[in-house]
């Protein structure tokens, strides 16, 4: 999502062109969360979030390089949008304004100077309840905190609401900026249709240093070795997005993405006591 180019379709072309869409998924292990400690805790009982981290707010409102992606502006924090907490649900709403734009919601637990939350090695995870409809386009991702001669970057799942039974994950380093070449690969996950939208599922990811798995409701779905590039701390963002490349004539306005709950956990040292 970094790079977020300006119509999605190519870089999914791009994918099938290099064999990254058929890759075998993982055995359908279950990931044992007795075995991990939690290192971050947001179950959105309140939401503490500003436009760019300030008074220390636990969330900023953009990317912390300040760069939009997709058909939907992402705003500022107002009372009642995007954002709104009610009984533990965090809910991001995209919304088609009476000037004609879209606008709509990100967060990331990382600023512009690299303060904020990320964690190197770990299981990130994320429960969330999908919007229905073409042109949505939510996801959970996590990019490295180191920019400085690349980008690395997990999107744990990304949605694309005009094929509502899948969804694919991916990792890319951006290195094309500072003069060299991008690797990228990615996985699509089938489900049945509409479960994404009408239920909650989590959607998470492990990262360690030799292999990196992706997981939904907990169970591996797909798995990679881990690039050297990902030996680095990351932080998560959530964002309700619209476009990647597709029509938005036929979103719902109002949309919605809904979040339980974002956990981050490490695991525990092998021997030490539960």
């Amino acid at each position: 999502m970094y790079c977020r180019f300006a119509k999605r379709v190519v870089f999914l072309i791009a994918l099938g062109s290099l064999g990254f869409l058929e890759q075998p998924s993982a055995a359908q292990e279950q990931i044992n969360i007795d075995a991990f400690q939690m290192t971050f805790e947001e179950n959105f009982d309140k939401l503490d979030v500003s436009a760019w981290g300030e008074n220390g707010s636990r969330w900023i409102a953009h990317t912390p390089w300040n760069g939009d992606f997709g058909d939907a502006r992402f705003t500022d924090p107002a009372d009642g949008f995007p954002f709104t907490v009610d009984e533990g649900i965090l809910r991001i709403e995209a919304r088609k304004g009476s000037d004609g734009n879209w606008r709509s919601g990100l967060l990331a637990s990382t600023n512009a100077k690299g303060q904020g939350f990320s964690q190197q090695f770990g299981y990130f995870e994320a429960r969330m309840k999908l919007p229905p409809g073409k042109g949505v386009w939510p996801a959970f991702w996590l990019i490295g905190i180191d920019r400085s001669k690349y980008t690395a970057e997990i999107d744990v799942m990304e949605y694309y609401g005009r094929v509502p039974y899948e969804f694919s994950s991916g990792f890319h380093i951006w290195r094309q900026s500072q003069g060299g070449e991008n690797t990228t690969g990615g996985h699509w996950t089938t489900v049945k249709d509409g479960t994404l939208s009408n239920e909650y599922h989590t959607y998470g990811v492990e990262i360690s240093p030799d292999k990196t798995t992706i997981y939904l409701d907990r169970k591996s779905i797909w798995s990679f070795e881990t690039p050297k590039e990902f030996h680095t701390s990351f932080y998560p963002l959530v964002n309700l997005a619209l476009g990647s490349g597709w029509p938005i004539d036929e979103t719902p306005n109002p949309s919605f993405l809904l979040v339980d709950y974002i956990h981050v956990y490490q695991r525990k040292p092998v021997g030490s006591a539960d």
